[in-house]
Formats: structure tokens, sequence, C-alpha cells
């Protein structure tokens, strides 16, 4: 931990939408966080927050990126796994390009960054993973093989991640959200959105505050007993699933 108390956070993919609420909740509290994205820039709404360009399909950038982070605000003692990306198409047309490359950002990326902070982690016998699935990945979504797999797969990962590390102090769990106001869901159609509107028991959209309020609270004393566990905040769209 830094010596001003705050943690060193890092947020994959958290130049926008999601991941930037949840970067923003972080240093509201003080901690000092590190952005990962593609492009290794980051908006003005992240003043204060350190950009570092990471592929997380790639070990090697990876590593890269933590390193960066550690040399700033420490070991990383808080892992939020957000970056992401969809490649939509019916399984029927659905290539092996399609679907490997859907999960290989978001499953195995996710792994590849969990397996790095766990180093740290270990050696300080604390640390909260916090894994962004979806409600794709409990429900199923038509279109969306590739990526309701590759989030359904998270949920295995944090709970495998219990198992090994759970002793140690480290939790890993999973946040799974709903349709949340984002730019992607800007870009749906007047019909589509009064659709999945219609079929969210709460009638409406999160807003990425909201998801990020739960990662936050995953990520804090408070939740120091909790592990493994898939915290859905989707409306009641998933229940039960």
């Amino acid at each position: 931990m830094s010596s001003d108390g705050g943690r060193s956070v890092l947020v994959t993919g958290g130049n926008r939408g999601i991941g930037l609420a949840i970067a923003r909740a972080f240093l509201a509290e003080g901690d000092h966080v590190a952005v990962t994205s593609r492009s290794g820039e980051l908006p003005d709404a992240l003043d204060g927050a350190l950009a570092v360009r990471c592929d997380v399909t790639d070990t090697a950038s990876v590593d890269a990126a933590f390193t960066a982070a550690e040399a700033e605000h420490g070991p990383v003692e808080v892992l939020v796994a957000n970056a992401g990306m969809t490649q939509d198409t019916l399984l029927m047309r659905m290539s092996d390009e399609d679907f490997s490359r859907v999960v290989d950002t978001n499953l195995t990326g996710a792994f590849r960054c969990a397996r790095r902070a766990s180093k740290a982690m270990i050696r300080l016998r604390r640390g909260r993973i916090v894994l962004i699935s979806s409600v794709a990945g409990l429900y199923g979504s038509a279109g969306q093989a590739n990526y309701s797999a590759s989030k359904a797969g998270l949920v295995g990962l944090a709970r495998s991640i219990t198992r090994e590390l759970a002793g140690r102090g480290i939790t890993a769990n999973v946040v799974a959200p709903g349709f949340v106001e984002t730019d992607m869901t800007a870009a749906l159609t007047p019909e589509q959105l009064a659709g999945y509107r219609a079929a969210t028991p709460a009638g409406r959209f999160a807003t990425v505050d909201e998801i990020a309020g739960v990662v936050r609270f995953l990520a804090s004393a408070d939740a120091a007993y909790i592990s493994g566990a898939v915290v859905p905040v989707d409306g009641g769209l998933g229940m039960g699933h």
C-alpha cells in the first residue's frame, strides 16, 4: 500500500464506458489508479490516473503494463479486468476467428492479467480481483455465442482463483452488468431500446456509476469475506441464472 494510504489499482479498458466510471470511482476514494487501453491515452475525465498502453491478448504487453503501474504506484492491490470486445453474428455464420478473437480478449485476457497480478498479491497476502462479465454470460444471447461463452468463462476463472488464493487474503469476484447506458446502447434503434427496457423488470438501463459502485464495494474491506461470487447488476433481467 502506498505511503499516503491509497491503494494501487489497475483497471483494464478503463478509457471509456464502464471502465472509465470504475476508474473514476477508485480515484474518488483516494486510490492510485492505472488505466490501460490499446492506445495508452486517457480522456480528460480521468485526470490523476496513470495511462498505460496494454493489449490484453499479448502476455508481454500485460507484463509491461503491470511493470509500469508498479513503478509508479507500487504492487497492484486491486485488479479490475474490464477490457472486452464483441464480434456478433449468428452461430452458423460465426468463423473460428470471430470466436477465438473474442474469447482471447475477454476471457484469456482476464486470465493473463489475473495471473500477473497474483504474483504481487501472494507476496502481500492481500488483493482484490474483480472480473467484469455480463448478463449474457449467464442468460445467453442470440448472435453472441462467442461473447456469452467468454463472459461465462469468467465465472469459472474467478472461482478457481478463489479455490487457490482465498487463504492468502485474495478475493476474486464477478460483476455481471445487464444493459447499461453507454455509447454502445446509444447506437441502438428506438425499437431495440424499447424491447430491451421491456425485458428488464426495472424498466430502465443501469448507469455506469451503478456498475462502478458494486465494483468498488467488492474491492473494499467490507467485502473481505466475499469471493467466488457473481453479482448481477441488471435490474432483474437475469434472475435465477
